[in-house]
């Protein structure tokens, strides 16, 4: 049999699955550029607020791509804090159709931001005490699942981590980066990058070779993990060469918004005429823009003719 050859990661925009077979555990890196850039330019966020919606956007394409998933799953975080909500969501590829997507929204109290002290205040401050959900929602049959855990002080990766220690009993350690970028000629664009590692059940892995890992991971930089010149392949040979790291063919990610103009109508289709006064403009058009792509819908009155 003809074994097909490897082909090496784009420099961004993919998942790009591994194992690590010496240790017993199985891992992802995924990194965005493009997709990142595109997700995070619909929201006006300070810089603080974008991190937080870019490693949320990483780490719903780390645990989304691990589930082989046809249909969507939600990270998102409900809080008290000035950034209250965050939420990304990944869809599942739909072979020979398109490839899988992500997009990602952040909801801020502007006022409450700014009277925080510090340019750059920390997770916590941000977001303040609350929950993290994970929502699975299968495109045909199946039952939507959601597991929730309160939110870690640390950020999203260590709530993450808590996540799968209290609700799947796997040992999880998860990296998460998001940077903006400057290049000339551009503006500045937001990159995201995320690393997991899971102990595999059916294997035995030792306490120290777990440890080590961690503290291997723990060395991660930033700018290592969204650096688009150093290759997927390179830097996770760099980092665990001592485990026989194998890797497998990468997954494109697009940016992906499913939101629909149609959607919307069918929606205001529902109430009486007199229950959608006030919702158009004085042209007699009523918008609606999506929270996540930032795109405005546009829908006339005759689209709604027949329940008049």
């Amino acid at each position: 049999m003809t074994q097909t050859p490897y082909r090496p990661a784009p420099a961004a925009d993919f998942m790009l699955s591994f194992d690590l077979a010496n240790a017993g555990v199985r891992g992802r890196l995924v990194r965005l550029s493009g997709v990142s850039a595109r997700a995070l330019s619909a929201h006006a966020l300070p810089d603080a607020a974008n991190r937080t919606l870019g490693e949320t956007l990483a780490l719903s394409a780390l645990l989304g791509s691990s589930l082989k998933l046809d249909g969507r799953l939600t990270v998102q975080t409900q809080s008290d804090g000035p950034l209250d909500l965050v939420a990304a969501d990944y869809y599942g590829a739909e072979p020979g159709v398109r490839a899988a997507g992500v997009r990602a929204y952040a909801r801020l109290d502007r006022a409450r931001f700014d009277a925080l002290n510090g340019s750059m205040p920390d997770f916590a401050q941000q977001a303040g005490r609350g929950a993290l959900a994970i929502t699975i929602e299968p495109r045909r049959d199946g039952k939507t699942y959601q597991g929730i855990v309160m939110l870690e002080p640390s950020g999203i990766a260590q709530s993450a981590e808590n996540y799968f220690a209290q609700s799947e009993q796997l040992a999880t350690r998860i990296r998460l980066a998001a940077v903006p970028v400057l290049e000339p000629g551009r503006p500045v664009h937001w990159r995201a990058a995320g690393l997991l590692l899971q102990a595999i059940p059916e294997k035995r892995q030792t306490e120290d070779d777990w440890l080590r890992l961690g503290m291997i991971l723990d060395t991660l930089e930033d700018f290592e993990l969204i650096d688009v010149e150093l290759s997927a392949e390179s830097l996770l040979w760099r980092l665990f060469n001592e485990d026989e790291v194998r890797v497998h063919p990468s997954e494109s990610i697009e940016f992906r918004c499913d939101c629909q103009t149609e959607r919307i109508i069918s929606v205001l289709r529902a109430y009486e005429s007199g229950e959608r006064d006030g919702l158009a403009d004085a042209d007699g058009i009523i918008r609606a823009k999506c929270e996540f792509c930032a795109r405005v819908h546009e829908v006339h009155p005759h689209d709604l003719q027949d329940l008049n």
